[in-house]
């Protein structure tokens, strides 16, 4: 189904769940390429910018949190944009959604830029994608901060889930921002022109914005890595100590094991029949335990 929200002689149409007849009427009223409506039919596509006579081919990438609020997963954004008019197609973020539907309730959008092109519009709507983009990066952020500050905390178990989570949310990110950096560079370049004139600061913003959520994530990666190192060592340690004391009551036990398993067989032995024998016993394997400890610590061993 195609909701259409008109400003003057700029449309704004969106298609959620589109269909083949929904595709069948894009191509006959606005003559786009056949391939830039396969791709729409196309649930993954690669980040691209086609580029035509009268109209531009958007597929754009954008993170969101899953259901569970934990995860992130890739939304995509295919917009057609041409002299007087946005189509938006398919599921998208769902920033998109509520952007049309507030357009289509109050006939406005909030903001410094005037709406009365193509160009303005997109403006809107990448702007606010990359708002929340920048949200979900900070929200990525705090929770580094907090595997920093837990980091030496007795919960090893929470921390290993939390950094293999956002280990995962920021390989996302990588996927999704680097990308688009080029992409977006021809906006502020002029590679891609568009259809008004004087938006050159405006893409020169959106570029910004890529470029600070590129920026944040490579920072937040680079403290992930060093805090999964460091929780690796502190883990590796842990293990070395535990293992340290182990091997010490081993080796402790291990003479006193021989000599009770001695006086444990059936043959003849040395004061086996004095009454004093028992205690001769466990005095000898007191001695050998206190020499034991007195040369572990000379050695610094314990």
């Amino acid at each position: 189904m195609i909701e259409t929200i008109q400003y003057k002689t700029l449309n704004w149409h969106h298609i959620s769940k589109p269909s083949d007849k929904d595709f069948q009427y894009l191509q006959n009223n606005y003559d786009f390429h056949p391939l830039d409506i396969e791709d729409c039919r196309s649930k993954v596509q690669r980040p691209k910018i086609d580029v035509y006579d009268d109209y531009y081919f958007i597929i754009l990438h954008f993170p969101y949190f899953d259901k569970s609020n934990k995860f992130l997963i890739t939304k995509e954004v295919k917009i057609f944009w041409g002299k007087n008019y946005i189509i938006t197609i398919g599921k998208s973020h769902l920033v998109v959604k509520e952007l049309f539907n507030k357009a289509k309730k109050t006939k406005k959008f909030s903001g410094e830029l005037e709406l009365n092109t193509s160009d303005a519009l997109l403006y809107i709507i990448l702007e606010q994608l990359l708002k929340e983009t920048l949200i979900i990066i900070r929200n990525i952020g705090d929770i580094v901060n907090i595997i920093s500050n837990d980091l030496f905390a007795k919960h090893p178990k929470k921390i290993i889930e939390l950094i293999s989570v956002t280990r995962k949310n920021i390989i996302l990110l990588n996927t999704i921002i680097k990308p688009q950096l080029r992409l977006f560079t021809k906006f502020e370049s002029g590679e891609i022109k568009g259809f008004a004139e004087d938006m050159e600061e405006y893409w020169g913003n959106i570029l910004d914005y890529y470029q600070k959520s590129w920026d944040l994530t490579e920072d937040y990666q680079e403290l992930i890595e060093g805090l999964s190192k460091t929780f690796d060592s502190l883990q590796t340690n842990k293990i070395n100590e535990i293992m340290k004391v182990l091997t010490f009551f081993s080796t402790t036990l291990l003479p006193l094991t021989f000599i009770t398993g001695l006086y444990g067989m059936n043959i003849g032995l040395p004061l086996q029949n004095r009454p004093e024998s028992f205690w001769v016993i466990i005095g000898s394997m007191l001695v050998i335990v206190i020499l034991l400890v007195f040369y572990f610590k000379k050695k610094k061993w314990i």
